[in-house]
């Protein structure tokens, strides 16, 4: 593969993964929106609101939607940020977590399923080809343009966007 075809082919099978998690992940009740950002919570513990759609990128009236409508389902909790009397602080209650749990069990039973369908040999070169582009993406500056700085040690040797 040439390096002009690489990119076309990673949007390809990002665009194409995402749309079929997307229809996989319905089946848990939630919105797109909704699903995105419980998983964030689900990744990350309790955030402000404004750090979640930053996380997120979403504008702050979507998140705001969605978490009012996760608040009433009993799915999330917004109490005020003991630390921002200015912010909100969203955190997954029981109920959230369950459905977490079960919308990662969902997606990931899924990814066994289209990876089931290559041979031992494939699967193992494409899970090693994931963790590479995982750690490219770590690494990578825009990819974490969005997230709040890392800790005041770990942020020596990294240069936020932001």
């Amino acid at each position: 593969m040439t390096d002009s075809n690489s990119g076309g082919l990673l949007r390809e099978v990002a665009r194409l993964y995402t749309r079929a998690q997307r229809v996989v992940a319905d089946c848990c009740r939630t919105t797109s929106t909704q699903c995105h950002l419980l998983t964030e919570l689900g990744r990350s513990g309790p955030l402000p609101l404004s750090e979640l759609g930053m996380r997120v990128s979403l504008e702050k009236s979507w998140v705001s939607r969605a978490v009012e409508a996760m608040v009433e389902r009993g799915l999330v909790t917004k109490e005020p940020n003991p630390f921002d009397a200015r912010s909100w602080l969203v955190t997954l209650t029981a109920d959230g977590v369950r459905t977490v749990n079960e919308l990662n069990q969902t997606l990931d039973a899924h990814a066994t399923q289209l990876l089931g369908r290559m041979s031992v040999r494939d699967r193992a070169a494409v899970e090693k080809s994931l963790w590479l582009l995982m750690q490219a993406l770590r690494d990578d500056q825009a990819a974490n343009c969005c997230l709040p700085p890392p800790e005041p040690e770990a942020r020596k040797d990294t240069k936020s966007c932001c």
